[in-house]
């Protein structure tokens, strides 16, 4: 596989500046034999060479010698490389490939060759798994010495910093501090594909069984009220997080899907919910998003599309202006009770809140406690309005399909095609490394779903390709809490849907810390225990095979147009919608 070729022994090629052109042919040579080829290219446009395969491949200037092992390696090269010529140009490290295959390290801006089989210039820099919505932000201290204060949180994602802003807003006496092992938005506050949407992992009528028909009730309503309070908060404090809300609609693309629309929207209606959700037919829903084989859709106007990067950067920024402190570059070692050990430092406080989403197993005592499963992105380059008008796409509605395999996309604010899915494969041990954020084989899958639902796009150029971890509890169900006896307060994890989950969580630990008498803290979210999953290799071989059901669903309702007998159970033993 080309994908597992960077996760391989080291691989080292010399490719010398005095036979640039020689090493461009002999990179080009290995790439159309299938063999990726690490080199370092000028910002020199690329140049073509056809194979006797009858492949193009696309070449440039190169140089070396490269050895790598890793991104990490081939950025060091990179930089060694440019030291060496010493000509001031801007270089760029990538792998020659097949035309048509995507290398885990080629997912910077204008990576050749792209998906799409084009020739376009050398990309401007490398950056593999590097999002959107990332951009320069102020860098934060880390932590030098012991801390005292009242309240530490891990993690400064969305969870960590709703938490902070609405504490320090309740009581600006309270000292505190938010520990980041890397930086703000690291993990999927900044990767996300940009949904607020007022979806809950589990269905309402499985929240029910739970706790109470009026509890799921009020679940549901607090959900969407978190959608418009994400909408006031960034207004209230400058935040322009791009916020538009213009709500969502899932387009049914088979009688399959328009099947389970209509069961969708009557189980709302019967459950005492008739404009949660809004059954829509073939026309309406052709006309909001012209896709291919369109047979209606569902729709909904809880939802909201932002810039997750502005969102989570402005929100830190907002809670330093109120007197909380950002610790980057701080990774919490272990956590016992209310103490927090670091390399730098021991940091003590009266409550402790867990932040950790995803990553919260690569804490030993939380192993079992979620499973990190990896959604994967890619973003195009902006369409004329031509094309977006065609394609039915001049709006801010958030939009997938209903298929198992979970599909979701909007167009941002200056016009690019942002579009993600699940599949990529859980990974041993619940392990969450750098290199699971760009998996070939699923990015070409996403692509080529993209291309499914609008053909005019091929040709357009995808300039960004990312990914990254989320957390799922056992049970789907997200949670909320604080033990006062240990001192350590959690919330998560959110199974993909934390944009607007995170904010309602944030308001809840505030209640739950200062002890506030609200309805907020009376959802069945609040100190919800969800079972640990089971030890490996159970856990590795039951989860793959769900996802790998979830596919099959799909490629069987393909073929016979009904509704699938292999992922129908599997969404009733989750609990799904």
């Amino acid at each position: 596989m080309i994908g597992g070729a960077a996760a391989a022994g080291a691989i080292t090629t010399a490719l010398t500046w005095a036979s640039a052109t020689r090493a461009s042919q002999a990179a080009c040579s290995a790439a159309s034999r299938g063999i990726p080829t690490p080199v370092v290219m000028t910002r020199s446009p690329a140049r073509t060479h056809r194979h006797g395969s009858g492949r193009s491949t696309a070449c440039a200037q190169v140089t070396g010698p490269v050895g790598a092992r890793s991104t990490r390696d081939l950025v060091e090269a990179q930089r060694s490389v440019g030291e060496q010529i010493g000509h001031g140009q801007h270089l760029t490290i990538v792998w020659a490939c097949p035309v048509g295959v995507i290398h885990p390290c080629n997912s910077g801006a204008g990576s050749w060759p792209t998906i799409l089989g084009g020739m376009p210039d050398a990309p401007a820099r490398l950056t593999p798994g590097v999002p959107l919505w990332s951009a320069p932000q102020p860098s934060r201290p880390a932590l030098e010495g012991d801390l005292t204060v009242d309240i530490a949180v891990v993690g400064a994602g969305y969870t960590g910093l709703w938490a902070a802003y609405y504490l320090a807003k309740a009581d600006p006496r309270l000292r505190i501090a938010v520990i980041e092992r890397e930086h703000v938005g690291f993990g999927a506050s900044g990767r996300n594909g940009g949904w607020a949407s007022a979806i809950f992992p589990i269905s309402l009528q499985h929240v029910a069984r739970g706790s109470s028909h009026a509890a799921a009730l009020a679940l549901q309503q607090a959900m969407n009220d978190s959608v418009d309070e994400i909408g006031r908060v960034c207004a209230a404090e400058d935040i322009d997080a791009h916020f538009a809300k213009e709500g969502f609609i899932s387009l049914a693309r088979s009688r399959a899907q328009l099947a389970r629309a209509r069961a969708a929207a009557t189980a709302s209606g019967a459950f005492g919910l008739p404009d949660q959700l809004r059954l829509v037919g073939q026309r309406e829903a052709a006309e909001r998003v012209g896709a291919t084989d369109v047979m209606g859709g569902l729709a909904t106007d809880h939802c909201a599309l932002i810039h997750p990067g502005r969102l989570v950067r402005g929100l830190a920024q907002v809670v330093e202006s109120l007197g909380v402190t950002v610790y980057e570059r701080t990774p919490v070692e272990s956590a016992t009770g209310r103490d927090l050990r670091t390399p730098h430092g021991t940091v003590r406080a009266e409550v402790v809140i867990r932040a950790t989403e995803g990553f919260t197993p690569q804490f030993r005592e939380h192993r079992r406690t979620l499973v990190p499963l990896y959604s994967l992105v890619l973003a195009t380059e902006p369409l004329p309005a031509e094309l977006l008008e065609r394609l039915r796409l001049r709006h801010r509605t958030a939009f997938n399909d209903l298929r198992h395999l979970r599909i979701y996309a909007q167009v941002t604010q200056d016009g690019r095609v942002v579009f993600g899915g699940r599949g990529a494969p859980y990974h041993f041990g619940s392990a969450v490394a750098p290199e699971f954020d760009s998996v070939a084989a699923i990015h070409r899958s996403i692509h080529a779903t993209m291309l499914e639902l609008f053909p005019a796009l091929r040709g357009v150029r995808v300039t960004h390709r990312w990914g990254g971890p989320l957390g799922v509890p056992r049970d789907w169900h997200p949670s909320v809490g604080l033990d006062r006896a240990t001192g350590v307060a959690w919330a998560g994890p959110y199974v993909g849907d934390g944009v607007t989950t995170s904010n309602l969580a944030g308001r809840v630990l505030r209640d739950l810390i200062l002890e506030q008498d609200t309805p907020e803290r009376g959802l069945p979210i609040v100190n919800h225990h969800s079972p640990r999953w089971e030890p490996e290799p159970l856990r590795w071989l039951g989860v793959n095979l769900g996802l790998r059901a979830a596919a099959l669903g799909d490629a069987e309702e393909r073929v016979t147009g009904q509704p699938s007998r292999v992922a129908g159970p599997l969404e009733s033993l989750t609990g799904a919608h």
